[in-house]
């Protein structure tokens, strides 16, 4: 397989599992093919990228507050991984706080997410993520 005709795949870390249910139901309203890979907590998708070597997502979503590692401890320690050196990562969190926005933005993330209250909300924040990613035909 070439990897213009791999399947898009996202990788997303947070420790609620109501939060992991939405985020893949809203991505697969964006495109039902998109892969899925959830893990827990930093720790865990630290684990997971570091043993499973071809794991190179196209796009990972880090929720600020998790235990174990926090947001921007999983953010640095991804970063330090070569091959995921050019992986957009996203910071996700309910808090709006502008200085905690510039800090992961400076640490690496290209964007931060402010989690909407409903599914259509992050839908169409998950679609105009997609849509940036999508190669081009």
């Amino acid at each position: 397989m070439t990897p213009a005709h791999q399947p898009m795949r996202y990788f997303l870390i947070d420790d609620d599992p109501d939060d992991q249910e939405i985020f893949c139901l809203a991505i697969h309203d964006v495109e039902p093919t998109i892969d899925c890979i959830r893990t827990n907590d930093g720790v865990q998708a630290l684990q997971k990228l570091n043993t499973i070597p071809h794991i190179v997502p196209h796009c990972i979503f880090i929720d600020m507050n998790m235990p174990r590692m926090n947001g921007i401890q999983c953010l640095l320690e991804i970063r330090k991984i070569d091959r995921l050196k050019d992986v957009p990562i996203y910071l996700c969190s309910t808090s709006s706080d502008p200085r905690m926005i510039a800090e992961t933005k400076a640490m690496g993330a290209i964007d931060f997410i402010i989690k909407p209250s409903n599914i259509r909300d992050f839908t169409n924040i998950l679609a105009a993520i997609h849509a940036g990613l999508k190669p081009s035909s």
